[in-house]
């Protein structure tokens, strides 16, 4: 077990987009190792490569309540969402102690390239469906606070910096 650290915010590679995998090799399932391991360790529902400093588009996602049912995700791309919304308290380990509540699609179809290298669809819906999205955004360099409104958004950072002393 690889428990990596996180990439503490304000760091620049959490704005930044990741570069594609293309092919899943032994290395890139090495790292997926690693995330869930990481994840698992937090404990959290999914994790972002960027988080953890690896800048790929490399995610795991698992909102199992029993756990052990993480899905890996290679170049995930949103095919389609839901108009539905669903609000859930989102937060990250980049940015230990703060969370807001969001409103996303309720439901996403997904493609990815999954473990075994295959190109996959495949609908998550629910609080699924939100983490899925949450790690898309670490993919292209958003945080979720990015989807605030400008004023919830800084008296969120100020309250981080202030708590970071």
């Amino acid at each position: 077990m690889t428990v990596r650290p996180f990439v503490p915010w304000p760091d620049r590679r959490l704005r930044m987009a990741a570069a594609p995998v293309g092919e899943v090799t032994d290395e890139i399932r090495a790292i997926w190792t690693d995330m869930v391991d990481t994840m698992e360790d937090m404990p959290g529902l999914g994790l972002a490569a960027p988080q953890i400093g690896v800048m790929l588009r490399l995610a795991v996602v698992d909102c199992s309540e029993e756990r052990g049912k993480a899905v890996l995700l290679a170049d995930p791309e949103i095919v389609e969402a839901s108009p539905e919304l669903r609000a859930h308290d989102e937060a990250s380990p980049n940015l230990p102690g703060m969370h807001a509540r969001l409103e996303r699609p309720a439901k996403v179809d997904v493609a990815f390239t999954d473990y075994q290298g295959a190109l996959v669809r495949q609908v998550f819906e629910g609080v699924w469906a939100t983490s899925v999205q949450h790690q898309i955004d670490h993919l292209n360099g958003r945080m979720y606070f990015d989807r605030l409104s400008r004023t919830k958004r800084e008296m969120l950072l100020k309250k981080a910096r202030k708590a970071k002393g």
